[in-house]
């Protein structure tokens, strides 16, 4: 590993289980890889804006870009891409929020999600370009939703990566959080005996 890219999405900063869990295993991969580089954004502190429609026609025509905010949106867009591009391990902390993942994390990803820069069309559909990338994704859940029809987390998690891509995606779940003290007590040391496996 040569770079680690790391989004953390919980909004409560550093006290989100999310956000810990996604420290904790990039931190336990950084430790097997001295000298890699460590590229952090905390949606929490540094929010990704929502994609509006005049940013969105500079993904397909960079030369649209015309007005302040449009240009902002597009050099933003590049810039994020291209954490993506140099990073070949991707870690994300992503809590469930209304049984999906946060605002601020689908508009990273909106916003890292181009055709001809991260995926492009052919005829047989979509077609990821960055592929060879390994991605794991700390979730934390309130309740115990994994393997019910209202885990829309991973499916979705799966299905945005894959797009660009990243199929190679191991994930942590720390479940049970709000369901009191000893099922989150529970639901942590599940999460942590996970990182150690990846690790």
């Amino acid at each position: 590993m040569k770079t680690l890219l790391q989004i953390n999405a919980g909004l409560q900063g550093a006290d989100s289980q999310s956000s810990r869990l996604a420290d904790r295993l990039a931190d336990a991969l950084l430790a097997k890889a001295p000298g890699a580089k460590h590229i952090k954004r905390d949606l929490s502190q540094d929010p990704v804006p929502h994609l509006d429609h005049g940013t969105f026609q500079t993904f397909f025509d960079p030369g649209a870009a015309v007005t302040p905010a449009q240009k902002a949106g597009l050099s933003l867009s590049d810039t994020l891409i291209a954490e993506l591009k140099e990073a070949d391990t991707l870690v994300l902390g992503a809590p469930m929020y209304n049984l999906n993942i946060p605002s601020t994390l689908k508009s990273w990803i909106d916003y890292v999600t181009r055709a001809e820069q991260t995926f492009r069309f052919a005829e047989s559909g979509p077609v990821g370009l960055l592929e060879g990338k390994t991605a794991y994704v700390a979730i934390a859940q309130g309740g115990n939703f994994l393997g019910t029809p209202a885990d829309l987390q991973t499916g979705y998690i799966k299905m945005a990566l894959g797009l660009i891509g990243i199929e190679d995606i191991e994930f942590v779940y720390a479940k049970g959080l709000a369901m009191g003290p000893q099922a989150a007590e529970a639901g942590l040391q599940n999460a942590y005996q996970r990182i150690r496996e990846l690790s």
